[in-house]
């Protein structure tokens, strides 16, 4: 009998033991937090030689597509987190980071960021921002010449940050955490640039002095440029090195090259200013992200061994003998004490999941007090304002027609305005002996 009781309370410990060594996994389950390292940095090719001034090429990196789709509720917009209004003003941020990893390589001449409809320049890079948070960075790039070649086509870059740059408010400022994408970027161009013939570099920049004038005077200016039979522009002729409307062209387009100047200024204000409170949002982004995603995996992990430790205490196969009642008080115990920590285990991961909603909506509401530091700027040109958020592009196609009456003007030609734009002056009466 007391053999027979000694195996009967052995055997209830080992299905407690059990029930009580899955709480205890699901307890240390998703502890343990894999430590992220500081990603290897890639830097941008710095020029070794000097670049001949004709092959010195112009680039204008435009605003990127902020990539929002369209017909989404707020709702599904969160759940891919996805702010409007940031991702507005991250579509000018990034541009405006690539424009500076570009400029500090010394490989091009003028880089700026303009908006779309500054097309009359040596280089263009657009692009797509596909996801943007803290915890990564992806973007489709397209780099084109004015000639029509296809440098890199919609190519996705995309990379998790470097968290050395998330570690101090110094390491934060010294370097961008996703500086890798834009060196990358930045040396892809370089590799692109340096597959072409110096004769090639040559004519790029022919091309886009032509193309300006041609949009600028189409009359005066047409016949210059041919298309060759894989598509591409070439200069068919050059104009006379005297030739007077081609000297009026060329001074406009240094006028038009001080307006993008300024636009770029704008863009590089607006980058400056930016800079430090989208770093502490962007820091806090990836905190939380890591948070909810920790919280995630700890709540399936603990809701599934729950649920197996209440399953396997339900499922205790009965070994009594009907009348032994000191072996079903034991194995009632073992099943108690297993159902009790399942459940606990079972109700400690729907915690976790109502804590990844905190987060997420902590997330959310950083965003939305991030959107109002970011509010859109005003810049004056030419006696003109711009505001650069969704009219930057309407007021530079302004400033394009601008151009255009400048060249009447300057060849000859009255320009002819529309009466509801500027309503006529009436006449000053002149004396009749002055008149005489």
């Amino acid at each position: 009998m007391v053999r027979e009781l000694g195996e009967n309370l052995r055997r209830g410990m080992r299905w407690g033991l059990a029930a009580a060594g899955c709480v205890a996994l699901v307890a240390a389950a998703g502890c343990v937090m894999n430590e992220s390292k500081p990603l290897p940095k890639v830097n941008p090719v710095q020029a070794d030689r000097q670049i001949p001034q004709d092959e010195l090429l112009d680039v204008v990196v435009h605003p990127l597509d902020p990539g929002i789709p369209p017909n989404l509720d707020p709702k599904a917009l969160d759940k891919q987190r996805i702010n409007p209004d940031i991702r507005k003003a991250e579509s000018r941020y990034v541009a405006a980071l690539l424009r500076s990893t570009l400029e500090t390589s010394g490989q091009w001449g003028a880089v700026r960021v303009a908006p779309e409809s500054a097309q009359f320049i040596d280089v263009i890079v657009s692009g797509k921002i596909v996801e943007s948070t803290g915890a990564k960075l992806a973007l489709d790039i397209t780099v084109k010449d004015s000639t029509g070649r296809v440098w890199i086509n919609a190519r996705r870059y995309q990379t998790p940050p470097d968290t050395g740059s998330y570690k101090t408010d110094a390491a934060l400022k010294a370097r961008d955490p996703f500086q890798n994408l834009y060196s990358a970027i930045a040396n892809d161009m370089v590799a692109a640039r340096d597959a072409l013939q110096g004769a090639d570099r040559r004519d790029i920049r022919r091309v886009t002095q032509l193309e300006f004038a041609n949009d600028l005077a189409p009359t005066a200016m047409s016949g210059y440029l041919a298309k060759d039979p894989k598509g591409l522009v070439k200069v068919a002729r050059l104009p006379a090195t005297d030739d007077p409307i081609a000297t009026r062209v060329e001074r406009i387009r240094q006028r038009d090259a001080g307006v993008i100047d300024t636009v770029n200024g704008y863009y590089a204000n607006f980058s400056d200013q930016m800079n430090a409170s989208y770093g502490q949002w962007r820091r806090a982004s990836f905190e939380e992200i890591e948070k909810e995603q920790r919280a995630l995996n700890q709540a399936r992990t603990r809701t599934y061994l729950g649920a197996a430790a209440v399953l396997a205490s339900v499922f205790v196969p009965n070994q009594c003998s009907p009348y032994d009642y000191n072996c079903q008080r034991v194995q009632s115990a073992a099943r108690y004490g297993g159902a009790i920590g399942g459940t606990a285990a079972f109700l400690s991961g729907l915690k976790k999941y109502a804590d990844a909603k905190v987060h997420a909506q902590a997330l959310k509401e950083m965003s939305e007090t991030f959107q109002s530091e970011v509010a859109p700027q005003v810049i004056d040109v030419e006696g003109r304002t711009l505001k650069l958020t969704g009219t930057a592009e309407e007021q530079y196609r302004e400033w394009r027609k601008l151009l255009h009456e400048l060249y009447l003007e300057e060849n000859g030609t009255p320009v002819q305005v529309a009466p509801e734009a500027t309503p006529p002056v009436p006449p000053v009466p002149v004396a009749a002996d002055a008149a005489r």
